[in-house]
């Protein structure tokens, strides 16, 4: 049997990222935060924290916390059930769900979609942004309750349900696109790849799948803009700065962006990974993300 206590610190520990926090959080000493660990990794026999200036959760330790925020939620749900279901009251308390998401979703389909259930049912979003490909190890860490993500093979423990695609086209100012191009008009790879990119972050591969897919160029070299904000990288673009990858949704509001490569795309399948067993708010947040993105994005062939 698990100590209730001992779970409660190591989950304040990997939260606030270290003991001397953890133990202000608790409102414990220092030593009596330590002695909870440590009792838990001897139940257990191995180690649940690596300690350093940073301190992180061992792959046991991140299970444990998976199973730490399941009983938490869990126990919220109980508890709105035996005043009566009553989560709209005035008075009703607010439950915190974290997940995970590329911000293109976030700032498209993502919010706009799960909003009413949020605020009928009382229910706080705490968003973690990262790429699409790297959204998973979150939900892998314990950090989260469910993620966006390109990942299809469900993580142990999780369901893994399509979403539906992303898709993406290659747009620029009209003068740099006119760089790009050929007297005759055509567009040059090597025209192009002169020019800067504008990409989201460091983890955006979404250019470098552009020119494999439609040049057949494997990681080539250009100079890039960095970015990492949704409006400030379309804005970059619109001002001439480089060429980037903007998902064909968001291209409707910006008349100053044209294609570079008229009608090539790149698509990108995505997933909702979340939690096999649910408490009952998770899942009502499972099912708004997924009418949202069905209602929201082109939906992958089946063939």
């Amino acid at each position: 049997m698990l100590d209730a206590r001992q779970l409660e610190a190591l989950a304040a520990v990997v939260e606030h990222r270290g003991f001397g926090p953890a133990a202000q959080a608790l409102n414990l000493t220092l030593a009596a935060v330590s002695l909870r660990i440590k009792s838990l990794e001897e139940h257990l026999g191995q180690r649940l924290l690596v300690r350093g200036k940073a301190v992180r959760a061992t792959a046991a330790g991140q299970a444990l916390l998976a199973h730490v925020k399941q009983l938490q939620m869990m126990e919220a749900d109980l508890l709105a059930g035996l005043q009566g279901g009553a989560e709209s009251r005035a008075g009703a308390a607010w439950q915190s769900l974290s997940v995970a998401t590329n911000a293109d979703s976030v700032a498209s389909w993502f919010l706009p979609g799960v909003a009413p259930v949020l605020q009928k049912h009382r229910l706080l979003l705490d968003v973690m942004i990262d790429d699409q490909d790297h959204t998973h190890d979150l939900l892998r860490s314990g950090d989260v309750i469910g993620c966006v993500t390109t990942l299809a093979e469900p993580m142990r423990g999780c369901v893994a349900e399509p979403l539906g695609v992303m898709r993406y086209r290659c747009v620029a100012a009209p003068e740099v696109v006119q760089r790009c191009r050929t007297p005759r008009g055509a567009v040059s790879p090597h025209r192009l790849l002169a020019q800067p990119a504008v990409i989201f972050n460091r983890k955006d591969a979404l250019q470098d799948a552009f020119l494999l897919q439609h040049f057949g160029l494997r990681q080539p070299s250009y100079p890039r803009h960095y970015a990492p904000a949704v409006d400030a990288f379309e804005r970059a673009i619109e001002l001439g700065l480089g060429w980037g990858m903007v998902p064909e949704q968001n291209l409707p509001g910006r008349p100053g962006l044209q294609e570079v490569l008229p009608g090539a795309t790149v698509d990108v399948t995505l997933y909702w990974q979340h939690w096999a067993r649910e408490p009952l708010s998770a899942q009502r947040l499972t099912q708004a993300v997924k009418a949202a993105a069905h209602a929201a994005l082109p939906q992958q062939s089946s063939s």
